[in-house]
């Protein structure tokens, strides 16, 4: 951690706006809420007044659905105020670009596909100053992922193993295949700051995944401690063994009463170099949201809960974050013992 003067948060805001293509000609909502940081708001602002853009900063009240709590994750389904305001609703729809500085986000909420097909695009921002400085994104880093969307999209299975002991199968067919790059820069896109994956949403997945010491729970933001082993029968989880944290896991799938609890979500890996495993340790849980874990370069993160292709509605999300896996597609192998494997070629069109 270090200390960043409001010059070089402006700085780097400005070229991420750049980076999302934003024009003089374009409006710009900052969407904050009370616990957003002030910083944030003014580089944010700032930056829009820089690339020559109309801005306006929007600050709504905190505050989630009961029974959900705010927790900093992006699990939850955003904020009560612009859920239940079809005034706040309009106000996003009619931006270029909305800059969303709330703690929760909006992305398992039907509610912002609303808004994304209203054209506006979405940049969700929300982890520490010195993760989004040294994770600022390149525009190549778009190309990238896109080469893996392709590969995912003409292949018909994605096999995950590891030494610890993970074997598991995973049918593409259907599964969507999608990316983050860390900019948004196309009419109706969402992205994440910092972020650079590639990502599917399967329906079936069959075989084990065992968490091996040092893989991340998120949004517990915890290292395993102790090798947990998780049955996974047509994409769901029959049974789940091992120490303390294999218990965490049972008690949040049974205490969340969500029929998709144990079911799963989205996977994929990560391609983010500049990452960091351990900043996970080095800062408090309400200061991050755990991008480094989850964009890691050459991990293998798969999540439960919400599945937008089937239809499923659910916030009992997890994103857990694994390292020392071999992710290959169709015989391509992507991840190799965690480290990124080849270069996938042309990204198509």
């Amino acid at each position: 951690m270090f200390d960043l003067s409001s010059v070089d948060l402006l700085d780097v805001f400005t070229r991420q706006l750049r980076l999302c293509k934003l024009r003089a000609d374009e409006h710009v909502v900052v969407l904050a809420e009370p616990d957003s940081r002030g910083d944030y708001v003014a580089a944010a602002f700032g930056a829009a007044k820089a690339c020559g853009a109309h801005v306006i900063a929007a600050t709504v009240p905190g505050g989630t659905p009961a029974p959900m709590p705010s927790t900093h994750t992006g699990a939850g389904p955003g904020l009560t105020s612009v859920l239940n305001d079809t005034t706040a609703q309009a106000l996003l729809k009619s931006a270029d670009l909305v800059v969303d500085l709330t703690r929760e986000g909006f992305i398992h909420a039907p509610v912002q596909q609303e808004i994304l097909r209203a054209g506006t695009r979405i940049l969700f921002v929300c982890d520490a100053p010195e993760v989004l400085i040294r994770n600022l994104p390149k525009e190549e880093d778009k190309a990238e992922v896109l080469r893996g969307v392709e590969l995912l999209k003409r292949s018909a299975q994605m096999r995950v193993r590891s030494a610890a002991g993970t074997d598991l199968t995973v049918q593409l067919d259907g599964s969507r295949p999608e990316f983050q790059c860390g900019f948004a820069d196309d009419p109706g896109r969402w992205d994440h700051w910092p972020s650079t994956m590639v990502l599917c949403w399967p329906e079936l997945s069959d075989g084990q995944i065992v968490l091996a010491p040092g893989d991340i729970l998120l949004p517990f933001k915890e290292y395993v401690r102790e090798p947990v082993t998780l049955r996974i029968v047509d994409g769901h989880i029959e049974k789940v063994s091992g120490g303390a944290e294999a218990d965490l896991l049972a008690t949040f799938f049974a205490d969340s009463r969500d029929t998709w609890a144990r079911s799963l979500s989205h996977m994929g890996w990560g391609l983010m170099r500049t990452a960091d495993w351990f900043a996970t340790a080095m800062y408090g849980k309400d200061e991050l949201m755990g991008m480094d874990a989850r964009a890691f370069a050459g991990n293998f993160l798969w999540s439960t809960g919400p599945h937008p292709v089937l239809g499923r509605e659910s916030y009992a999300h997890l994103d857990i974050a694994m390292r020392g896996c071999s992710v290959t597609v169709d015989g391509t192998e992507v991840v190799v013992d965690g480290r990124l494997a080849v270069d996938l070629g042309p990204a198509g069109g």
